[in-house]
Formats: C-alpha cells, structure tokens, sequence
C-alpha cells in the first residue's frame, strides 16, 4: 500500500507565513502546523489578551482540520505554546470550549516568544474519518 502526502489549505485559516504548509495528510491522518491567532480576514494578530487569541488559534485550526476532511472531534493529539504559563487557566477555559467531549491527549509547553509574539500557537493531530 503507497501513501502519498497532500498539502492542506484553508481560505479560512491564515496563509502561511514561511516555507511549510498549514497541514499535510497522510493516510487517514493529518498534521497541522501550529495556528497562531491571526485573523485570516485581515492577516493581522487579533488584539483583546489570551482568551481572544486562544479562540482565534483554535478556530483557525478548525478551519484547517476541515479542509483535510477531519474535525476537532477526531484531534487525537494538541500540542500547545503559551508565551506566559500565568494565563494557562484562561486558555484551558477556552479549550474546554472547543474540546467538549473525549478531550485529546495534549502537551503544554511554555516557550520564551512565539512567531509576531503572540501569547499562544497549537498544533494537532487527528484522524481523517471515511466518508
């Protein structure tokens, strides 16, 4: 059995902004990059603290696991970038609203700065189911 990779884009989710791709399939699965908030519509960071740019990251990873013909409820694995661990609860808060129902396994990491220095990345990984 050969399996190939594809690139995966959403005109929802912000371009790129180096040389990798919003996500790749592999088989029934799919990687994304790590989604930062930036609002797509206007390519700039969304302003309002980490709760605001906690919801912008996640919806842009949604939009990015349905172009791959996926879904947050088939993540099996998040890993997670906070620029400040002090705000950790007031992004968990917003994560339990995206993750309701058999939460995926997932990392949190503090990290020094993150890209255009927002407070928060997350990436995934998640199942691709048959259609």
């Amino acid at each position: 059995m050969s399996l190939s990779k594809k690139v995966v884009t959403s005109e929802k989710a912000p371009k790129a902004i180096g040389p990798y791709s919003a996500g790749m399939t592999l088989g029934n699965m799919v990687y994304t990059a790590g989604q930062i908030p930036v609002d797509p519509a206007t390519s700039k960071v969304v302003e309002g603290g980490i709760e605001v740019e906690a919801r912008q990251s996640l919806t842009n990873l949604k939009h990015v696991l349905e172009a791959a013909g996926s879904g947050l409820d088939y993540v099996v694995k998040t890993t997670c970038f906070l620029a400040d661990m002090d705000e950790f609860a007031q992004f968990n808060a917003v994560y339990a609203e995206f993750f309701t129902e058999k939460p995926p396994a997932r990392s949190t990491v503090a990290v020094k700065t993150l890209p255009l220095n927002v407070r928060i990345e997350v990436e995934a990984i998640a199942y691709i189911p048959e259609k």
